[in-house]
């Protein structure tokens, strides 16, 4: 296993049962962890990159069995952020020194393309990079969001698995989600992806396809989590993903993608409250704290138990930049771009 990992940091390449070895054995875990340190220090050095999080919709037109923010869940409290707050909210975190603004929701499309072209070319304005998490839509809106601004998008495929997204994602359609990455990468996006860890009936087989994938779709930026069951979602009762796959399948992603950007992402801090940190020591090097204000960060839950939706922005990069500090990191000054190598 210690060849395994030798093998993966100097040559960035595994086959899929070496994969599989990886993921099926906590044995080695630590030396797993700290070759991911060692390969994100060489390739992407100690700079946390700050993303701005602005979640300005909890409406959805999918139905997936994961979400909270699914159309038919009725108990949710819906919101939508009007333009006017998205930019204000833009514009604080410009001030708080954030490089990098997400603009982040639920498949809500009363949010139209010219809604949306207004809203990115303001921020634009702005003079920092703009990511949207906002859905598949058609290859011209697309192209005209690039057009108005946007740099980055974040697409997560969840699982390639056909048959679990069938299951999971009942109202969506594969090859249509694979369409849009391609659109995506074709028009010159750095293209975000990712999966989700622990879904039911999910096996180490697939979560190697995963890994897999994230390298043939050349994925910019990959964002994984674990699955965590929602009571108002048809898993209820599901395990739920664990917090140690979670962290290994980001560990083993960063040794074959040793230049892509991985956040540390919130779900990990759900079920660890030392997540973030140690993802960050584990070969993340992206932070996406939250700054929608107000009671909305409350409505804008995925999943249960979700961190610091009771603190301010201010709070919350005061105390992600302490943390990142105390181990022995330091934030970006820069748009936190990929630096192919």
């Amino acid at each position: 296993m210690k060849e395994l990992l030798t093998k993966a940091e100097i040559t960035h390449k595994l086959t899929k049962s070496e994969i599989i070895q990886l993921l099926s054995t906590d044995a080695i875990n630590e030396e797993l962890f700290k070759a991911a340190d060692r390969v994100r220090k060489q390739y992407v050095g100690d700079a946390v990159h700050l993303r701005a999080l602005i979640e300005f919709s909890n409406y959805c037109r999918q139905n997936c069995c994961y979400c909270g923010l699914r159309h038919s869940n009725e108990k949710i409290d819906r919101y939508r952020l009007d333009a006017a707050t998205i930019i204000e909210f833009a514009e604080n975190a410009k001030n708080m020194g954030y490089k990098t603004v997400v603009l982040q929701s639920g498949e809500d499309m009363s949010f139209t393309a010219d809604k949306l072209i207004f809203i990115i070319s303001e921020i634009k304005k702005l003079d920092v990079a703009i990511t949207l998490s906002i859905g598949e839509r058609p290859y011209a809106e697309y192209k005209a969001f690039r057009e108005a601004g946007a740099d980055r998008y974040l697409l997560r495929i969840e699982t390639t698995n056909r048959e679990l997204y069938k299951k999971y994602d009942p109202d969506m359609d594969y090859d249509n989600r694979m369409r849009c990455l391609k659109d995506l990468k074709s028009l010159g996006y750095e293209l975000g992806t990712g999966s989700l860890i622990g879904l039911p009936d999910q096996t180490v087989e697939d979560l190697a396809d995963d890994i897999l994938f994230f390298s043939e779709i050349g994925a910019d930026m990959i964002g994984m989590g674990p699955f965590i069951p929602n009571p108002d979602t048809p898993l209820a009762a599901a395990e739920g993903g664990t917090f140690t796959r979670a962290i290994k399948m980001l560990a083993i992603t960063r040794l074959l993608m040793p230049d892509v950007n991985i956040p540390a992402t919130t779900a990990m801090e759900t079920l660890n409250p030392e997540g973030r940190m140690i993802a960050l020591q584990s070969g993340a090097n992206v932070v996406m704290p939250n700054v929608t204000e107000g009671d909305y960060r409350k409505k804008y839950l995925l999943y249960p138990g979700k961190i610091c939706i009771n603190d301010s922005p201010f709070k919350c990069i005061n105390c992600i930049t302490a943390k990142i500090k105390s181990i022995g990191r330091y934030v970006s000054e820069d748009y936190g771009y990929r630096a192919k190598r």
